[in-house]
C-alpha cells in the first residue's frame, strides 16, 4: 500500500513529518484559504473599512438588489452555487480569471438559487466573490490585504499565492514524478488557491482559534458544537485543522486529494490531543 506523505501538528506534540512530507516546504491548503479571507473580512470590519452586512453590489460591479452581503458569503448562504460556471476537467480553475469573474458579476442575479440568509450551501464562487470584495474596499491586492491584516499582525510570513518553487512540495505519482497541482492563483485565489508551510498553518490555527489573538474566530470557520474546524482539498493535497474550546487543536496536511481520508485522521487526533497550557 502506498503511503501517503503526512505532516502532523497537534497541542502538546512535536510535529511529525511522515513518509516524505515536511513541515518547512510549501502545500496546497485549498479550502483552507478561506479561513484567512473570512479573518480578513473580521479585521476590515474591526478597522472600520466595511460593514459585513453590505450588499455586495457597494464593492463590486454586480447588479443591484440580489440581496447578498458580505456576512451570505461568509456563511455560505448567498444563495450561489457550490463552484463558477465552466471548470475543466484537469486544471478546473485555470480559466477562472479576473475576465470570468467579472461575467459572473456582471449577470450574479442569475446565479442565486435560493434566497440569501435562507439556506446553507458551500460555495467556492462565494468566496471568490467575497475575496474581490474585499480587495476592492480595500484598495490593494489580495496578498497585500491578507500581509497587512493578518499575517504581519501574527507574525507569520510562509503563506503565498505563489510559493517559492525550491521550497515547494508536491504529490508525486507512480514513477516519482511531481504531480502538476491544479491553477489557482486567478478568481479562486480567496476561496482555495493559498499556499503555507504547514507549521506556518499550524501557527495560524494555534493563533486563530486557541490564543483569539485576532479576536473571535471569523465566520468561515465551520462549527460543530464546542469544534471549530475546517479542511481543504485540491487535486493532490488535503488538509484538516481544528480546535476544542479547552485548548485542543490540530493539523493535518497530506499529499493525497483524499480529503474524507485526512478528515477522518484529523478528527481523530484532535479527539486524542492535549488541551494546550494556559499562557
Amino acid at each position: 500500500m502506498r503511503q501517503i506523505p503526512t505532516c502532523i501538528f497537534s497541542s502538546n506534540q512535536p510535529p511529525q513529518a511522515l513518509h516524505g512530507h515536511a513541515t518547512d516546504r510549501y502545500v496546497q491548503i485549498g479550502s483552507l484559504s478561506k479561513t484567512l479571507t473570512g479573518t480578513a473580512l473580521a479585521q476590515l470590519a474591526e478597522a472600520g473599512i466595511l460593514d459585513v452586512d453590505a450588499p455586495v453590489d457597494e464593492f463590486l460591479p454586480a447588479p443591484p438588489g440580489t440581496g447578498i452581503t458580505l456576512r451570505h458569503l461568509a456563511l455560505h448562504t448567498s444563495g450561489l452555487p457550490r463552484v463558477p460556471p465552466g471548470l475543466q476537467r484537469r486544471d478546473p480553475y485555470v480559466a477562472f480569471d479576473a475576465a470570468a469573474l467579472q461575467a459572473v458579476l456582471a449577470k450574479l442575479d442569475s446565479f442565486v438559487g435560493t434566497e440569501p440568509g435562507s439556506t446553507e450551501e458551500y460555495s467556492n464562487l462565494g468566496y471568490a466573490i467575497l475575496g474581490a470584495a474585499l480587495v476592492s474596499a480595500a484598495g490593494i491586492p489580495y496578498q497585500d490585504l491578507l500581509t497587512r491584516y493578518v499575517l504581519a499582525p501574527l507574525d507569520i510570513t510562509e503563506v503565498s499565492a505563489t510559493p517559492p518553487p525550491d521550497r515547494s512540495l508536491y504529490s508525486r505519482g507512480l514513477f516519482g514524478r511531481p504531480i502538476r497541482p491544479w491553477t489557482m492563483t486567478g478568481a479562486i485565489l480567496p476561496a482555495g488557491g493559498l499556499w503555507a508551510t504547514p507549521r506556518a498553518a499550524a501557527r495560524l490555527v494555534s493563533a486563530l482559534l486557541v490564543d483569539r489573538a485576532l479576536g473571535e474566530p471569523a465566520l468561515s470557520w465551520q462549527r460543530s458544537g464546542n469544534v471549530l474546524w475546517h479542511n481543504g482539498a485540491t487535486g493532490d493535497a488535503s488538509v484538516f485543522a481544528g480546535a476544542v474550546s479547552d485548548g485542543r487543536w490540530v493539523l493535518v496536511h497530506r499529499l493525497s486529494g483524499r480529503a474524507d481520508q485526512t478528515d477522518t485522521l484529523g478528527s481523530t487526533l484532535l479527539k486524542q490531543a492535549a488541551p494546550s497550557p494556559p499562557n
